[in-house]
């Protein structure tokens, strides 16, 4: 019962009226109080308590839920006008709500749901009456009518006497496109008169004032408009305020469905993909706006400040989540919830927000609105402003509970002080650096920067401007300053557009500070940044600096077509690459742990391509029953080690289909042919260059009958060609190839098969040494020597050494794959030649990943110092001239040890 929970009561301000209500009202003994202090604080309750006399006496022995369930049903039940029955209504859920809040019963945040379930039972009665007045002729019960709640009430947290913000839309597809002046005539007359039984004010007082200035352009488009008109305002034109508005939109009556659906198809524009730090600025200009337009900017106390709109506010909790949520909702949908405190614990769940200051804001948002709803429970005024006088100030605290109105003020005050620290300075720009060094040669350079594409608007400019004295610091800081520079120069050059960027980096000085760290070592990479941006999103997620993953796991792919699919994989790849490279770049993961990753995270894009590869096979050729197939990675992809620029060596095997099977497709294709249709659809999703770039390059040379069979082979044909006609080379490539997605029991067939083959020995030892001396001899007369930093070719190099690694595990029987296994098992090679060319390789592989990461040359054009400092420091040499010198010398011996090792092992065969 609602006796049984009333847990506190306000102090009366006026002792007369609070007695003149127990006189007239007689509570029972348990609310004796919260009736006193209500009407001894409020004039508009105690004379609505007053005229529900009657009504009031019955909620006390029942629950406070049930009670307002009733006041819903009973508004339902009201058949023909509804005006005055709908003020009736908000009287009593007045007073229910307003007791239920000040008396203990319901959180104040409860209250402010149970308004709002209020108000969207009014507003779909009020629609019902208008469409059955003016509606006929138009499809179904609403004709497409739906009434968008924006702000608070779609958040489901309206306050006691709060407006209600609405935007009207119609589905136009419900309708005949010939109709749609008769129709939009219709809805407009329904939509005034659902309105004016709203927010006219008559006897019995009104029900909601309604606001429809958040449509699009309220001041040139009618009050209803249609979802392809706002949809395409939205597209062209729309704001970062609107995207805010949205956040909190709600379909709350008339056709619920159609305004689902047209939320659903307005995500783009309010979730951007990127992180949207722009939107921190355009947040902090709306609020000094508004607060320029109510005079609420300077200094301030809590005699008459405004505990919505004024510094440590309510509005100023809800911007900070709001801003949040925007800047990276698009990323991270768990983000994207109307309600402020549950965004807010999403928000700490992710990591934007910490935890203490979470609790702050949280525990101040509800104690500020209930000092909201006090202030507007008085006189059922829409107000936020605190008293200035004595009285006021004192009607107000004895209202909150408290009698002394100076501790009252001084809480008040110390509350909204803790959450302006809080949330001023996120909005705040920041204070621009002090140079601190020059670099030689920067005026010639910087002198330009204002003519590049990036900063031709006066915003970038301005924000650059901030950023441009942390730059140049960050950069002096490098080696050799002059190159960092000269690679920032590219990187700002190549950029596209800059507000986004730059807000980013205003936002995240860390990231001026990676900038610079890669301009100074890697200059390729500055390049490949300012053409690929978004991936600075990823740093700043909560995970990035964390170990690299043991597995990577391809975004959810389920409902995407095949474009949209491949554009999300390649953002995804992007930024996890990205991370790899960042992480070898500084040192927190070694060269061999990058390479293994570039595999795993090459592995999961591969499977997931397959994945939405095969499903597009499926729609544009139908189906092969039976049909199942494997996709192999051979070389570096099957040994699990590759490199920042590595392309993927792939074989496409396919099984389980009888011969004479054939596609249930518009044209009937054979399992071959099904089978070289899948793989080209698998190579353009790897290969295509979309707008997010490619994934990798991709070879099928190392196919069965290389360039000139089929580019996916029977698992059959596999057996009998490696059994029969396979040459050395390929059995050689064979004992590094893995299955890594597909069917998987075609999968386990495939390696079933491979290990067979090399087990069985087609060659013996002198036939499989005498072609590795002629393929290194080939290689010598193409001109493959190496030296110094070349990792790859030339004798004694990596190249070299996996040929030798592949004929010892061949000649073993063994199916070992990587170097350094198939190195570890006994057969040709002693015990000292392959720990001889496993430190080799080890040296090469180690080099090659640094490398890669800087160049695609072997060797590599000029380094910079940097990247030279970051090479010898990731070798543990003292110079890139010691770790040339050092590769030298192991290429040198390793080279000897696989020629002696041939002259022998051929002598002997």
């Amino acid at each position: 019962m609602f006796l049984d929970h009333i847990s506190q009561s306000p102090i009366p301000f006026d002792a007369s009226c609070a007695a003149e209500a127990l006189d007239r009202l007689n509570p029972p003994a348990n609310a004796r109080d919260l009736v006193a202090g209500t009407a001894g604080c409020s004039p508009f309750l105690m004379a609505a308590m007053t005229r529900e006399a009657e009504w009031l006496s019955g909620i006390w022995t029942q629950r406070a839920e049930d009670s307002f369930d009733r006041i819903l049903q009973d508004l339902d039940a009201v058949a023909g006008d509804p005006k005055q029955a709908l003020r009736q209504a908000k009287r009593r859920v007045a007073v229910l709500v307003a007791l239920a809040e000040l008396g203990g019963v319901w959180p104040v945040l409860t209250a402010t749901a149970h308004l709002t379930r209020f108000a969207d039972a009014a507003l779909s009665k009020s629609l019902a009456h208008a469409l059955a007045r003016y509606g006929k002729g138009l499809p179904g019960p609403w004709a497409g009518l739906v009434a968008i709640a924006m702000g608070k009430m779609g958040a489901g947290e309206l306050n006691y006497s709060s407006d209600i913000d609405l935007v009207l839309l119609f589905d136009e597809q419900q309708h005949d496109p010939d109709a749609y002046g008769e129709v939009r005539a219709k809805l407009l007359k329904a939509a005034r008169l659902a309105m004016s039984l709203m927010s006219d004010i008559t006897s019995d007082g009104y029900v909601f004032r309604t606001d429809l200035r958040l449509r699009p352009d309220p001041g040139s488009t009618p009050i209803v408009m249609s979802m392809e008109a706002a949809e395409r305002y939205y597209e062209a034109m729309g704001r970062t305020w609107e995207r805010a508005a949205w956040i909190k939109a709600r379909a709350a009556a008339g056709d619920i469905a159609a305004g689902e659906r047209f939320l659903e198809r307005l995500t783009p524009f309010v979730w951007r993909r990127h992180l949207d730090y722009a939107v921190v600025q355009d947040a902090h200009d709306m609020r000094l706006r508004i607060r320029d337009h109510k005079k609420l900017a300077g200094p301030w106390d809590v005699p008459g400040h405004h505990v919505k709109l004024g510094q440590g506010g309510i509005r100023e909790i809800e911007f900070f989540t709001q801003t949040h949520q925007i800047i990276s909702g698009g990323r991270d949908p768990s983000l994207r919830h109307k309600c402020t405190l549950i965004g807010l614990d999403r928000l700490v769940d992710a990591g934007w927000v910490k935890p203490g200051d979470r609790d702050v804001l949280a525990r101040e948002y509800v104690y500020l609105r209930s000092v909201e709803h006090r202030l507007q429970m008085v006189q059922d005024a829409q107000t936020h402003h605190i008293p200035s006088d004595a009285a006021g100030l004192q009607r107000l605290a004895n209202f909150m509970g408290q009698g002394d109105v100076d501790a009252f003020v001084n809480d008040l005050r110390d509350r909204m002080r803790a959450v302006e620290a809080i949330t001023d300075p996120r909005f705040k720009p920041r204070e621009a650096d002090v140079p601190t060094a020059e670099i030689a040669g920067a005026d010639d350079i910087t002198e330009r920067w204002e003519t590049y594409p990036a900063l031709r608007s006066g915003r970038a400019r301005g924000i650059f401007a901030r950023l441009r004295p942390s730059i140049l610091n960050a950069l002096s800081r490098a080696t050799r300053p002059e190159e960092a520079l000269a690679a920032f120069d590219a990187f700002l050059r190549g950029l596209p557009a800059g507000v986004q960027i730059l807000s980013l980096f205003d936002a995240n000085p860390s990231l001026v500070d990676l900038t610079a760290d890669i301009c100074a070592i890697a200059p390729d990479l500055a390049v490949y940044l300012s053409k690929n941006a978004a991936v600075f999103d990823a740093v700043i997620a909560g995970d990035f600096i964390s170990p690299l993953p043991d597995r990577y796991e391809a975004p959810d792919l389920d409902g995407l077509d095949f474009e949209m699919a491949l554009a999300r994989v390649r953002a995804w790849h992007r930024e996890a690459h990205f991370r790899i490279g960042v992480h070898l770049l500084r040192r927190l993961a070694t060269p061999q742990e990058a390479g293994a990753a570039y595999a795993r995270l090459a592995e999961a894009t591969l499977d997931a391509c397959w994945r939405v590869s095969e499903a597009e096979a499926a729609r544009r050729y139908g189906r092969v029953p039976g049909m199942q197939l494997a996709v192999l990675g051979m070389g570096s992809l099957g040994a699990g080690r590759l490199t920042a620029r590595s392309d993927l060596d792939l074989v496409v095997l396919h099984d389980g289909a009888p011969m004479d099977a054939l596609s249930d497709g518009r044209r009937a294709l054979a399992p071959s042919q099904w089978a070289a249709k899948a793989t080209q659809v698998l190579i353009t999703a790897l290969t295509a260059p979309m707008g997010d770039g490619r994934l990798y390059e991709v070879d099928m040379r190392l196919r069965p009958s290389g360039k000139q069979g089929p580019v996916a082979t029977s698992l059959d044909a596999f057996r009998s060609y490696q059994a029969t006609e396979a040459w050395v080379w390929e059995h050689m490539a064979l004992t590094r190839a893995r299955a890594l997605t597909g069917d998987a029991e075609t999968m386990a067939l495939a390696e079933e098969a491979r290990c067979a083959i090399l087990a069985r020995g087609r060659y013996d030892r002198s036939e499989v040494l005498t072609e590795l001396a002629g393929m290194r001899q080939r290689l010598r007369d193409a001109g493959r020597r190496g030296h110094g930093l070349a990792v790859k070719s030339g004798p004694g190099r990596m190249q070299d050494i996996e040929l030798a690694a592949q004929a010892h595990a061949l000649i073993a029987r063994a199916d070992a794959r990587d170097v350094r296994a198939q190195l570890g098992v006994a057969g040709w090679l002693t015990a000292e030649e392959r720990a001889c060319l496993s430190d080799a390789y080890d040296l090469l592989a180690r080099a090659q990943q640094v490398l890669r990461l800087l160049s695609d040359g072997d060797p590599p054009g000029e380094l910079g110092t940097g990247a030279e400092a970051f090479l010898s420091t990731s070798l543990e040499q003292d110079s890139a001239d010691a770790v040339a010198a050092a590769m030298d010398v192991a290429a040198e011996q390793a080279a000897v040890v696989i020629d002696g090792a041939l002259a022998r092992g051929i002598g002997q065969g």
